[in-house]
């Protein structure tokens, strides 16, 4: 364990987080009308509705992954009987199927941004840049994990980079865990740190405001009117009538010409 090592594992975790957290809020009180995907769902759909789901969910079960390997201790699944080969083989199973279902997604969402028009034209280098970093982390990821099953030299990540991102939470950097890690989970992490660094910059931070709330709202219910009335029922009335302001219906009597009556006339 060296400098570098201290400054790579011990320091530049926090500055990430402190550039995370200070750009989300920079982002929220100066640029609220940015906070957005910039859908170009109105250009293209066809396309859009394979490759959305299959990053979005891909990326999620990734995720997902990510919090079980790096935040449930070895400990604790065998403690439930689970032993290292069998986590080895599930981890191995499912993490290369969301990997590569990520993948898939993005290569096609690129695709399309490319080779549609409008789309393409839409797009900013700020967003050519962001797909570059999303891609190369997931390359990485993916690699990782051929790696760990073909690569006997590699270092098993439960008793390295687990344990380091563990101690960040603690205010307590086991850089020596991380620095004994393999080098291909050294670019992983790396690579990962500066993704969360430019997160609050571009259109992924619409992830900070995906509507969780429409897990929890009350049901909405739409009710149908029959093609014709029953016997006996009150008549069907329009959806909606136009109504004007007290103010301006007095206003529209008050000016309206006196209506003359047939048939009769006025002499002087």
């Amino acid at each position: 364990m060296n400098i570098l090592d201290t400054l790579l594992w011990g320091v530049l975790p926090y500055v990430v987080m402190a550039v995370l957290a200070g750009g989300l809020i920079w982002r929220y009180k100066y640029d609220q009308f940015g906070w957005t995907t910039r859908s170009s769902q109105l250009y293209e759909s066809r396309l859009l509705r394979i490759a959305s789901p299959l990053f979005h969910f891909g990326i999620l079960a990734v995720l997902v992954g990510h919090i079980v390997g790096l935040v449930i201790p070895k400990s604790w699944t065998e403690a439930v009987g689970m032993s290292q080969h069998a986590y080895h083989f599930l981890a191995l199973s499912i993490g290369t199927v969301a990997g590569v279902g990520t993948l898939v997604g993005i290569v096609m969402l690129i695709v399309r941004r490319r080779l549609t028009g409008p789309v393409f034209m839409a797009t900013t280098g700020n967003d050519k840049f962001m797909y570059i970093m999303l891609l190369g982390a997931i390359l990485a990821g993916l690699a990782t994990t051929v790696l760990a099953v073909f690569d006997p030299n590699t270092v098993d990540y439960r008793e390295t980079v687990s344990p380091w991102f563990r101690s960040l939470w603690v205010l307590q950097p086991d850089v020596g865990a991380m620095a004994a890690a393999s080098t291909s989970f050294h670019v992983h992490v790396l690579w990962g740190m500066a993704l969360f660094a430019i997160w609050p910059f571009t259109r992924l931070v619409h992830a900070f405001t995906a509507p969780l709330h429409y897990l929890f709202r009350p049901y909405i219910v739409y009710r149908t009117r029959g093609s014709s009335p029953r016997a006996g029922s009150a008549p069907v009335r329009r959806g909606w009538e136009p109504i004007g302001t007290h103010d301006r219906d007095s206003g529209r009597r008050r000016t309206r010409p006196p209506r003359e009556r047939s048939g009769s006339t006025r002499v002087k």
